[in-house]
């Protein structure tokens, strides 16, 4: 698949353009277009310029606000809830875990939930966000249900997912990542854009078939990761995400690429953990630090080139990038009509 190369830099405005032409604020639309480019270039693309096209077709029909902000239901101490009004979820959730980490700093610990909310892009953006203030930092979010219980034959629970990042030393940072599902839904809709197949333990058809092909995958069910274990890690994401946040959970949250003029109407959660209420920080850095370094200067079994810790593939990912974006065609081509359609100029090297 023969992709277009384009600067970060050069992109992100492309896209914050595109946002802007639907009314998002001009700050508010780089904000959220250097966050899909983040994604891109951390290897992420189904968290990246992908969604460009869903998030502007929402924008347009009005299930996504263009406000900048979300709005405080409740603050008691350590505790917080926000209203996102289905604004872009990279403002709310920078907004959220920004007070999760000012309100760690006085009670040690801050938990923010955010009700009526709309797809964040990574959630590994926010928790780093708390690493870089010394805290540990854990975003987590639901979806629609995708995936079925153990032996069951119907969707009940989103592939719900969760991020954890602790402070460490050095420039690799400690991250994980996950969805709950064996691949990411933006993964297989990927495939599908790009005509690929998809590996067999990634989902099954609507009547619980293995398949290869990502349409089938879309229309059927995806697998829990680890089956029973990442099922029930889901199930208690989604009940944390929608009842603290007195928020949409189980088949209350929409399909995000379903009627574009429904709200998607998800719950966040966001928590950071002030380190430095418990121990000191240079000590907890260092020690995080070299317990990364053991496990990537660990042994290797037969065949292995390198060990990886949590979160430093996507790091060493973006330093290979050189802050270089690659374009799939499929998207290439979306983003070139949206950008006739909102009389937005593309990059030449789109056109």
């Amino acid at each position: 698949m023969t992709t277009t190369p384009i600067q970060a830099g050069e992109l992100s405005g492309f896209i914050a353009n595109l946002f802007e032409a639907t009314g998002v604020p001009t700050r508010s639309a780089s904000v959220v277009a250097d966050g899909l480019v983040d994604a891109d270039l951390d290897g992420l693309a189904s968290h990246g310029i992908m969604l460009t096209e869903m998030y502007v077709d929402r924008l347009r029909k009005n299930s996504v606000s263009t406000n900048e902000a979300a709005t405080v239901v409740s603050d008691r101490n350590g505790a917080v809830v926000l209203d996102a009004g289905h604004a872009l979820g990279i403002l709310t959730g920078d907004q959220a875990m920004q007070i999760a980490i000012a309100k760690a700093g006085q009670h040690a610990a801050g938990v923010v939930s955010v009700r009526h909310g709309f797809h964040f892009g990574a959630a590994s953006r926010f928790a780093l966000q708390a690493a870089d203030a010394d805290c540990i930092g854990i975003a987590m979010c639901n979806t629609r249900p995708l995936m079925p219980a153990p032996g069951g034959a119907e969707r009940v629970v989103g592939n719900n997912p969760i991020a954890i990042a602790i402070p460490a030393d050095g420039d690799i940072p400690i991250v994980l990542d996950m969805a709950t599902s064996e691949a990411a839904m933006g993964k297989i809709r990927m495939a599908e854009k790009s005509g690929q197949p998809i590996p067999a333990s990634w989902a099954v058809t609507a009547d619980g078939s293995p398949t290869t092909d990502a349409a089938q995958a879309i229309a059927g069910m995806l697998l829990p990761s680890g089956g029973p274990k990442g099922f029930g890690l889901s199930f208690l994401i989604d009940l944390m995400c929608g009842l603290l946040s007195q928020g949409a959970f189980g088949d209350k949250v929409r399909p995000l690429y379903g009627d574009a003029g429904l709200p998607y109407d998800c719950s966040h959660l966001f928590i950071a953990i002030d380190v430095g209420h418990f121990c000191d920080v240079s000590w907890f850095r260092r020690a995080a630090a070299a317990a990364a370094e053991k496990i990537r200067t660990g042994r290797r079994a037969p065949g292995v080139e390198k060990l990886f810790s949590p979160g430093e593939p996507e790091w060493r990912r973006r330093e290979a990038a050189g802050g270089i974006v690659h374009v799939p065609p499929a998207v290439a081509d979306a983003l070139k009509r949206l950008a006739a359609e909102l009389n937005v100029t593309a990059p030449a090297s789109l056109t």
